[in-house]
């Protein structure tokens, strides 16, 4: 009983430790965002003057609106892309080019970010200098890069539901005479709808949080808010950027909880259906 006790109290120190590994600093980040003193490392008393300067900080307010259009347009392009590829590799199960289409849609899974940074940056100099697209390096070329890689997360997961999905509800719907795409938009992408909004979120938050694909392909006008966050605690950290961290851990705490909410809706709707 003693041994069975001290075992279960082994776990739970090795799980708070695990916990708190992982979010103290996230909380102190947190905490410090509201310090009244300059110096980030030394407490000055509550206060929310950080967030303030935040807001009247054009430089942070530019690269944040600019990271999130990014954003939500490389998610978007990438959950189509990825629900592409992986309809394919699951559904097709032989066709001319699958070996090395499977291998190149997981390499950049593997790739070290600098050399695909690289590798796209040379394939947008290319294309420039032989069709005259894209004319410079901005927002645009942000987009593909960061869809280009987040693509293949989003079918690692979308595979992953199909081969869990059970394909009888597809073949019932077919015989009742619905089309193929009414079966497709009614009852496969609904099923797999978890998949796709965990994949959409992922490739959001990859695209939000990268740094080395943006500066190889990024120009002057295109400034990513990782790039000007690095730009900035290279000379030295100041509260605003634990203000800005905290604006956009609240972000990402409620686009989750959304995303569960949708999920659960979804799941309680599938079993409201079920006989």
């Amino acid at each position: 009983m003693i041994a069975r006790r001290r075992v279960s109290m082994l776990r739970l120190g090795a799980l708070l430790f695990g916990f708190a590994f992982l979010y103290l600093p996230i909380a102190l980040l947190v905490v410090y965002s509201f310090n009244g003193s300059r110096l980030v490392t030394v407490w000055g008393g509550f206060s929310a003057r950080w967030y303030g300067a935040l807001v009247e900080n054009e430089k942070y307010r530019d690269a944040a609106l600019t990271s999130l259009e990014i954003a939500v347009m490389a998610a978007t392009i990438a959950l189509v892309l990825g629900t592409c590829a992986g309809f394919a590799m699951n559904r097709f199960g032989r066709f001319r080019g699958r070996l090395v289409f499977g291998f190149m849609l997981m390499a950049p899974l593997v790739v070290p970010e600098v050399i695909l940074g690289l590798s796209l940056l040379l394939l947008f100099v290319a294309a420039q200098n032989w069709i005259g697209w894209p004319a410079s390096r901005g927002i645009v070329t942000v987009t593909i890069a960061h869809a280009t890689f987040a693509a293949c997360f989003v079918a690692v997961l979308a595979r992953a539901q199909l081969t869990l999905f059970d394909r009888v509800l597809e073949e019932a719907a077919l015989d009742l005479g619905a089309r193929p795409l009414a079966v497709l938009w009614r009852i496969t992408l609904p099923g797999i709808s978890p998949a796709l909004v965990s994949g959409w979120l992922l490739a959001f938050t990859l695209s939000l949080d990268d740094l080395v694909v943006a500066s190889f392909v990024s120009g002057p006008s295109a400034t990513t808010l990782p790039m000007a966050v690095y730009s900035s605690v290279r000379i030295g950290v100041t509260p605003e950027v634990n203000a800005l961290a905290t604006v956009f851990l609240g972000i990402v705490f409620v686009m989750v909880a959304l995303a569960g909410w949708l999920m659960a809706r979804q799941e309680r709707r599938r079993l409201a259906t079920v006989p």
